[in-house]
This record gives C-alpha cells, sequence and structure tokens, in this order.
C-alpha cells in the first residue's frame, strides 16, 4: 500500500509542488515589485495580474510594462518580448528526453520558467516515468500561483507596503536582477562562462550609457550567446611535440 501510495499521480503533483517551494523565495519578492511597477506605470491592477497569467516571463514583463508607458509602438514591444523569451526554445530539446507520452505536457510548458526549467532538468532523470508527468505539474504550477499572487499583492497593496517600510522601495527594484545573479553566478566558475557573461554585461552597459535602454537586453544577449558559440566551436590549438633530447656519442655512457 505504501509503494502504491508514493507512485500515485497526487503524490507526484504533491512532491513537484513540495520540490519547488524554494523558488517562492525568488518568485514572491520579484512578482510584489512587478506588480508595484505596473501599477505605478499606469495599468490597473486587474491588468498587472492578467499580464502575470498570461504572459508569465518575469523580464519580459518588465520590458513589456516600461515599453508600454514610453509609449512604444506596440510592434516593437510583442517584438522584444518574445526576443527575450527565445531563450526558452534551447529548454525544451534538453527536456525531451525526460518526457512521457502525454498530450498535457504542451499545455504545462506554459509554466516552464528558467528556475522550473533548471529544477526539472535535475529531478526529471532521477523520477520514475509514471512521476514525471505529476511532479512536474506540481511544481510549474505552485511557481505560477506564486507569481500571480505576488503581483495582485504587488498591485493592491505595494504602495502602503513602501509607505510602512520605505527601505522595501529600495530593494524591491532590484529583486528581478538580484534572482538572474544568482542564477549566473555559478557559471563564472568556468572561462568560457565567464567571457560570454562578461561580454554581455558590458554590452548591455555601454548601450544604456549611450541610451539605446530599448536594444541593451537583447543586443547583449545576442553578443554573449554568439561569444559563447565561437569559442565552443574555435579549433583548438595543436600541442607542441615534445623536445627530444639530443644525445651525442660522446653523451651516451655505458
Amino acid at each position: 500500500m505504501k509503494s502504491h501510495a508514493a507512485s500515485s499521480p497526487s503524490h507526484a503533483w504533491l512532491a513537484g509542488m513540495r520540490e519547488a517551494i524554494p523558488l517562492l523565495g525568488g518568485y514572491v519578492p520579484v512578482a510584489i515589485s512587478f506588480g508595484l511597477i505596473a501599477t505605478q506605470a499606469g495599468f490597473d491592477a486587474w491588468e498587472a495580474v492578467l499580464i502575470s497569467v498570461l504572459v508569465y516571463a518575469g523580464a519580459s514583463q518588465f520590458l513589456f510594462v516600461g515599453m508600454v508607458a514610453a509609449g512604444a509602438p506596440l510592434w516593437l514591444v510583442v517584438a522584444m518580448t518574445l526576443l527575450i523569451n527565445l531563450r526558452h526554445v534551447v529548454y525544451a530539446p534538453n527536456l525531451a528526453p525526460w518526457l512521457t507520452p502525454s498530450r498535457a505536457w504542451p499545455s504545462l510548458m506554459h509554466g516552464l520558467t528558467d528556475q522550473v526549467f533548471a529544477l526539472a532538468l535535475a529531478r526529471l532523470p532521477q523520477l520514475p516515468a509514471s512521476q514525471r508527468l505529476g511532479w512536474f505539474g506540481g511544481a510549474a504550477l505552485l511557481a505560477w500561483a506564486s507569481w500571480i499572487g505576488g503581483t495582485a499583492l504587488g498591485a493592491l497593496a505595494g504602495g502602503e507596503l513602501i509607505a510602512r517600510w520605505a527601505l522595501m522601495g529600495e530593494i524591491l527594484p532590484f529583486a528581478l536582477p538580484a534572482l538572474f545573479l544568482v542564477l549566473i553566478a555559478p557559471r563564472f566558475t568556468s572561462r568560457r562562462w565567464s567571457l560570454a557573461l562578461g561580454l554581455t554585461i558590458v554590452v548591455a552597459l555601454a548601450l544604456t550609457i549611450l541610451e539605446f535602454t530599448n536594444l541593451a537586453i537583447p543586443l547583449a544577449a545576442a553578443c554573449g550567446a554568439m561569444c559563447f558559440q565561437v569559442m565552443t566551436f574555435s579549433p583548438a590549438k595543436p600541442a607542441k611535440p615534445a623536445k627530444k633530447e639530443q644525445h651525442t656519442q660522446g653523451e651516451r655512457h655505458e
């Protein structure tokens, strides 16, 4: 009975939700920040929540709100949002070997964020095939719900929270950069990743200083990706042959 309960779909869902709980420490503050920024940009609270329900992409949502508030044309807003989310195209091939035959997977991919992907990539290979769908559904659902709830909290009560605790006004805008910093910081242990990420940072800062704010993120990301790929496919330098010792007949001794 115990083994049957452990392999049941409901147990898999609960296990996924339980293992996704640490993600809430990053999701909720960033979502609160988005809800607050969206309302400050002129969006209604329900509009901010609707964006989190339908778009559900942290960096893209901040960019979307900022560009709309700045009066950018709709086609550019859509294009830039899609460009930032283009990174998700590489997620599916990495998870594909661990997905089981089910029509539910495509609908669950709406919950495939950067953090859920990282968690799923580590956990799905360790799970029995019968539990993978439920586990992913539970993890993705909890993360999505926390994002929506945090957005609602920020949109409805963010102003009051900042009025009571002024320090939150300084902390919340840094929540999103901090979340991504936690994701990329471990990559700096590799020389290849360090060069690619360093180039991305330099290009983003340069474009921002030159007031190309809307293009800074996608162009910097493209430069970093190209740097990463060039380093991957650059031919390795042939090793130099070891110098052979020159022995003369006079140096040989019996």
